[in-house]
């Protein structure tokens, strides 16, 4: 963690040659770098790295050299608009932040007002994974583009698979106190209420964000509440905590969850002997039987160290350079152009576009259960040394994903 520091420290030093910024492209990294997100931060940039790398070794985009300017926010959102603003004094026209919903509606709300009060500098957002519908509904931006499947849409697919597994009965709702967090509560009630009504809501916590060191107190209540299914959107830490105290005190449920699979999760779901109950929403699993991905899968695993926590953030990366080629620029408006509506074969294969009402990527998103791998020849990627990894229990294909959204785009 120590070095990614430094890191970020150097690399805004080295943004202030102008010519240095004229012969790259560099995109802004504004994401945890310390402090309780920084496992998912840290490893959200070894894949940018990782993916720079991998631009640049076809000649990069347009013959620009990819750079990945780490910049730690501290998943705070004040922190993260002092980043943006010193990446954008030194030259920066992208940005790429993907944990906390709070954190991604502060940097669009920024490039919005930057891009507004000084035409000719304008500043692009990519995000990665901030999902919270607001975003690319009443808050959207057309200087604001998301790669992955906001939270209305991952409970679209997963209550639907859950209105169909009978053993559901009552369902207890835990997540992050921030707007995420309270999407996803919200969302799962109404719902479960309308798909399964039946099932009993025995519970709905709110709990600070990265903040809870001891998670013994929330999982009493689950267990006191009789529930036999939970609904969580944590992330993080939060997620590994939350188990790790599930396993202490011997709660064995069913657990439907966004970000089960990022650092720290597997272990704590290996660890408290839920093989097969934990389940997850996301736009890819590394066992997907599709070549090119575990191709690259391996590769990725043996140069970093972790698994590829973030497809999307591979169809980010890619789908720029398909933008500015389509655009012959890299001018942040025209790249912008390029990529509305754009149609891109996904990391995972199949289809994906981006709706040019609002922003949003779509793209076949899969539900996956954790456990143990029975055919270590078709399925050769575990997760963190469990010896267990993910495997596919339901596809949703791109057409299926799509909800509409309230977006009033307002465009340059």
């Amino acid at each position: 963690m120590h070095r990614l520091i430094v890191a970020a420290a150097a690399a805004l030093t080295v943004l202030g040659g102008a010519a240095s910024a004229q012969e790259s492209i560099k995109i802004g990294y504004i994401d945890p770098l310390s402090g309780g997100g920084a496992s998912v931060g840290e490893g959200g940039l070894k894949t940018f790295q990782y993916l720079a790398d991998e631009l640049n070794a076809k000649g990069g985009i347009l013959g620009h050299k990819v750079e990945i300017v780490p910049l730690d926010n501290k998943t705070n959102p004040q922190e993260s608009l002092v980043q943006a603003q010193k990446a954008v004094d030194a030259g920066v026209h992208y940005i790429t932040q993907g944990n906390g919903s709070s954190v991604g509606a502060a940097l669009e709300d920024f490039v919005t007002k930057h891009n507004s009060r000084n035409p000719g500098k304008e500043v692009l957002y990519f995000n990665y994974a901030a999902v919270d519908p607001a975003m690319t509904n009443e808050k959207c931006s057309y200087w604001h583009f998301r790669w992955d499947a906001n939270s209305d849409i991952k409970m679209e697919a997963l209550t639907n698979y859950m209105k169909g597994q009978p053993s559901i009965k009552k369902v207890y709702l835990i997540n992050m106190d921030y707007s995420f967090g309270q999407s996803v509560r919200t969302t799962a009630r109404k719902m479960l209420g309308e798909k399964r009504p039946d099932i009993q809501v025995v519970g709905d916590e709110l709990h600070p964000m990265l903040k809870v060191t001891d998670f013994s107190p929330y999982i009493a209540k689950i267990k006191a509440s009789g529930a036999d299914t939970v609904v969580t959107g944590n992330w993080g830490q939060d997620f590994a905590l939350l188990l790790k105290a599930a396993a202490d005190a011997g709660l064995k449920v069913n657990w439907y969850t966004y970000y089960a699979g990022g650092a720290g999760g597997p272990t704590a779901i290996k660890q408290a002997g839920l093989e097969g109950q934990v389940f997850q929403i996301s736009e890819g699993v590394p066992n997907s039987g599709n070549k090119a991905a575990m191709d690259f899968e391996k590769d990725f695993r043996a140069k970093t160290g972790i698994s590829v926590w973030y497809p999307r953030a591979v169809n980010e990366m890619r789908m720029f350079k398909a933008a500015a080629e389509k655009a012959n620029s890299i001018d942040p408006v025209k790249v912008a152009a390029a990529l509305e509506g754009m149609k891109f074969e996904v990391f995972d294969g199949g289809e994906g576009f981006i709706r040019k009402d609002d922003h949003q990527f779509f793209q076949p998103i899969y539900i996956s259960s954790f456990g143990s791998l029975a055919d270590k020849t078709k399925e050769p990627f575990d997760e963190e040394n469990t010896g267990w990894g993910w495997r596919i229990v339901s596809k949703i294909d791109t057409a299926q994903t799509m909800l509409p959204t309230t977006c009033n785009m307002k465009r340059p």
